[in-house]
């Protein structure tokens, strides 16, 4: 246990003891001398303002009572790990969407930065050892995703403006956010739309000019958007039998798919998996990209869209056959 994770111990024996704590309990409960206590008490006294008093009478430390309430550790206060845990989560989320809630974290991660170079636990590593692969990320505003997250935690409407990429068309809507989504490398809203009276998810660099309302948003029953496969709700209509070969099936066996897929290995080696699904448009793009490793056995008509697909591809090359 280090000096930093002391104070932190000593204060929870402190904040949660009814009567005064022996100075031998406390070495033992902090695994120090008595002079290394004797300086995280200074430490404390000098450096947080901590209310420590020794009682003579009881031979024990204990905080004095100021106001109502008990005395805290002022501010940010965490143990080195706990500390660590949180510089990782926020280099995580900025390599996730860099920029995206910067204004607000910077402050937090130098704060947190400085506490450790003052315990001498560094943090400057970090950079250098979290690092996440992003592909196909689109970018998002800080300001929009603010609006939409602080929406969703307050219960309220969003006003927006939205521009569908599938039918090139800007419309104006009012939704409840249900619940936000990052799904394979990109922000999404899910949410119930009052003008289409109906679930939507929604694409966030999509959205232009979100405001929140006077209105309070509407709870809708969260399995809508489990039951069915990847990112187009509703709820699963039928089931998708993809059947791989030994070579890829060492590797699909491990994947997860949906939450309620089953697989199973065949004699031959191949690989059944059973995935249930709504809209195929996004199942068929999976399929696809497994090309001649993975043969659609049903239903009849998933398994009919994904040929024309193909032949589709094949057209193109055809001239080079």
């Amino acid at each position: 246990m280090d000096r930093f994770d002391r104070i932190y111990a000593l204060h929870k024996e402190l904040y949660n003891a009814r009567y005064p704590v022996s100075g031998r309990l406390l070495q033992q409960r902090l695994e120090c001398s008595r002079a290394t206590l004797n300086r995280i008490i200074e430490d404390m006294r000098d450096s947080v303002g901590a209310p420590i008093q020794y009682s003579r009478e009881a031979n024990g430390y204990h905080y004095a009572q100021e106001g109502d309430h008990p005395y805290e550790l002022p501010g940010l206060w965490f143990n080195a790990s706990e500390l660590y845990a949180l510089l990782a989560v926020q280099q995580l989320l900025n390599q996730a969407q860099p920029g995206l809630l910067e204004a607000h974290l910077s402050p937090l991660r130098k704060r947190i930065e400085t506490i450790l170079a003052t315990e001498h636990l560094g943090s400057g590593e970090l950079p250098n050892r979290v690092h996440i692969l992003y592909s196909t990320a689109r970018r998002i505003t800080g300001e929009s995703f603010q609006t939409i997250a602080g929406a969703l935690m307050q219960r309220k409407r969003l006003h927006i403006r939205y521009h569908g990429r599938e039918k090139n068309q800007l419309t104006e809507r009012e939704i409840s956010p249900q619940r936000l989504i990052h799904y394979r490398d990109n922000w999404y809203v899910d949410a119930w739309c009052h003008e289409r009276h109906a679930l939507r998810s929604f694409s966030i660099d999509r959205i232009q000019n979100a405001r929140t309302t006077g209105n309070v948003a509407e709870d809708i029953n969260d399995t809508h958007f489990t039951s069915a496969y990847g990112i187009f709700a509703g709820q699963a209509t039928q089931t998708a039998i993809l059947r791989f070969t030994p070579e890829r099936a060492r590797w699909v066996a491990d994947e997860h798919w949906h939450p309620q897929q089953q697989g199973d290995f065949l004699p031959d080696g191949s690989y059944e998996l059973q995935i249930p699904y709504n809209d195929p448009r996004e199942l068929i793009m999976d399929i696809l990209k497994y090309g001649a490793e993975v043969e659609v056995m049903g239903p009849e008509g998933l398994r009919k869209e994904v040929i024309e697909r193909l032949r589709g591809a094949l057209s193109r090359y055809s001239r080079d056959l």
